[in-house]
């Protein structure tokens, strides 16, 4: 078998934030670093964050701090949240902002010269640091730039396959490059996984083509585990009409900015939808709503802002009661609330999507908006200090790790995540790699099994077609999986997997090697099946509802459920099973901080 072969202590699966955040500091420990990545670089989801960073920085409330900040998080993902992992998130969030205008971010300001920080769902305060709407593009550009600067090697359009191991752990990759479909290993006794999240198992996603759930599976199959996989964040706000580009994220900024959402009546419904645990905190008629857009220290947060379960929830019943609009969503308004000269200063970037792609003026009329498949709270169980999984020398950051965010994230607090575990993911890969004696080899009948699994449709004839096998998934999970789920159903889905694997099994391409669609998806439907499978077993388990998982026939929250985490782990077979955990006990100094009012 031909192959190329590379030598480094730390490879990186995926070039988004939580990807390049960990290459560089792992380089600046002393490693010798390899990012890899499915597309090009500068080419990541990370920009589909766009609203701002989570970090209390307390430049817009002095009173705003990281205990406030941790407070939010692990209300917001319902206490799920291992306490450790949001308590260093709340505590590093500003040091990670301000290393990065050190690096050349350039963020809006206030008047008085520091970041500006804008507001967002479940946020008691402003604290996303922000540039327009576009704030995930610039973070990629900062870190694409040092990232180049630093010399660290970045090998593009490169698909890994299989994460090789040995008896002591991670020995290396095995991967393919896109292009022309010839094999490339890389020996290293550390590799961080930052592939983001699972999106394209489901119809209609914010999204793009590499959200196959590449690092979940790989994890697995490695030997790692999953955890919170029944958690799947369905953003409120994606674009409906037109179809081509149903699903494209509407940021959550067009809320934060005084955007409010509407049915196809007129009325302003999402008063009628306010869980007794936020009414404390958030306005209960439009006229204090409105006293909150004019004088932000009433701090009773309009009903847009709770967090996103709760709206998307919101969103979805006000559809299914009929009062949804023409094309299936409802109404998003900012026109009404602000002038055209601030809508295309602070949402420059809505502004030309909306203009460009359906030829709708935000400035002048409604957006039609609707949930869509944005986000996977579940991922790699990791340590929360070192990011470390249960596989020796494997790693996990960003939205691929599971556990930060409970059973919901807030928005803005994933760009703030894979900066803080980015780094500490990068910097104990370097570590683990350093301190290991001798060079790692890769066993020659592994490279060889990996090369024939990965060319095994192209030995096929006649059978199933990857685009047919994809489009059944994606109905599946979308009917049956989606944002209101029923044991029934759930029971139908995996059986409708386990048809699906069998089909996977005979996949038949046709070509070459050399860029071939089809191949590239034949190669990436067992990762997209065995991440629905964990999603589909692990909400079939929780009989309850919380946070990004809704049960209509479990319709409330469980207090004893508040206290177990879902393990998926690999059975062996190909399969998974499902096992409880308890959530580790909270320190009573942060058990505290919920009391306080502040």
């Amino acid at each position: 078998m031909e192959l190329e072969r590379h030598e480094y202590d730390v490879v990186v699966v995926g070039a988004g934030g939580a990807g390049l955040r960990a290459a560089i500091e792992a380089h600046e420990s002393g490693a010798r670093v390899a990012v890899v990545c499915k597309s090009l670089l500068g080419k990541a989801h990370t920009v589909m964050a766009e609203g701002g960073i989570a970090a209390a920085m307390a430049n817009l409330y002095p009173e705003d701090n990281w205990r406030v900040h941790f407070r939010d998080t692990m209300r917001g993902g319902t206490m799920l949240n291992p306490w450790r992992m949001a308590q260093l998130h709340a505590q590093e969030a500003p040091d990670r902002v301000r290393e990065l205008e050190d690096w050349g971010a350039l963020f809006d300001r206030t008047a008085d010269g520091l970041i500006s920080q804008r507001d967002f769902g479940g946020h008691r305060f402003a604290r996303l640091a922000h540039v327009g709407d576009r704030t995930g593009l610039e973070l990629i550009r900062t870190l694409q730039q040092r990232t180049v600067a630093l010399g660290i090697d970045v090998y593009m359009e490169c698909t890994v396959t299989r994460l090789l191991t040995d008896d002591a752990g991670i020995t290396g990759a095995f991967g393919y490059w896109r292009e022309s479909g010839r094999f490339i290993a890389w020996e290293a006794p550390s590799v961080v996984l930052a592939t983001g999240g699972i999106g394209k198992s489901y119809k209609v996603t914010s999204n793009s083509w590499e959200y196959t759930g590449d690092g979940h599976s790989l994890a697995l199959q490695a030997g790692a585990t999953l955890v919170n996989m029944e958690f799947v964040q369905f953003h409120p706000t994606g674009m409906v009409w037109p179809p081509s580009v149903r699903g494209i994220l509407v940021t959550e900024s067009v809320r934060g900015d005084g955007g409010i959402l509407k049915n196809s009546a007129g009325n302003r419904f999402m008063f009628d939808y306010i869980p007794d645990f936020f009414r404390k905190e958030t306005a209960e008629s439009e006229a204090e709503a409105d006293r909150w857009y004019d004088d932000k220290k009433n701090n009773r947060r309009p009903p847009e802002l709770l967090p996103r379960d709760e709206v998307a929830r919101a969103i979805n019943s006000e559809v299914k009661a009929g009062r949804g609009t023409p094309h299936g969503g409802v109404f998003l308004d900012i026109a009404s609330r602000r002038s055209p000269e601030y809508i295309r200063k602070r949402l420059p970037s809505m502004y030309h999507q909306f203009k460009e792609l359906a030829e709708v003026d935000i400035t002048s009329e409604p957006m039609e908006v609707g949930p869509t498949c944005h986000y996977v709270m579940g991922g790699v169980e990791v340590d929360p200090d070192n990011a470390a999984a249960r596989v020796p020398g494997l790693f996990a950051a960003g939205e691929v790790a599971g556990g930060m965010h409970g059973s919901n994230r807030l928005g803005g607090n994933s760009l703030s995540d894979l900066l803080v575990f980015g780094r500490r993911a990068g910097l104990a890969a370097a570590e683990h790699a350093l301190k290991r004696m001798g060079r790692v080899e890769l066993a020659d009948d592994a490279l060889a099994d990996a090369g024939r699994a990965a060319l095994a449709p192209f030995e096929r004839e006649g059978g199933e077609n990857p685009y047919t096998v994809q489009h059944d998934l994606q109905q599946t999970m979308h009917d049956l999986v989606g944002i209101i789920r029923t044991a029934p159903e759930m029971e139908q889905a995996l059986a409708r997997i386990a048809a699906l694997k069998e089909r996977v099994a005979n996949l038949s391409v046709e070509g070459h090697r050399q860029y071939n669609p089809g191949w590239h998806l034949a190669l990436d439907l067992p990762h997209m099946l065995i991440v629905s499978e964990c999603i589909a077993r692990a909400a079939l388990e929780r009989q309850e509802s919380r946070g990004g998982h809704t049960r209509d026939d479990f319709p409330a929250s469980d207090a004893e459920w508040a206290k177990t985490n879902l393990i998926c782990t690999p059975t062996g077979d190909g399969g998974v099973a499902v096992r409880h955990q308890p959530l580790p006990q909270m320190p009573p100094e942060l058990a505290e901080i919920f009391e306080e009012t502040a």
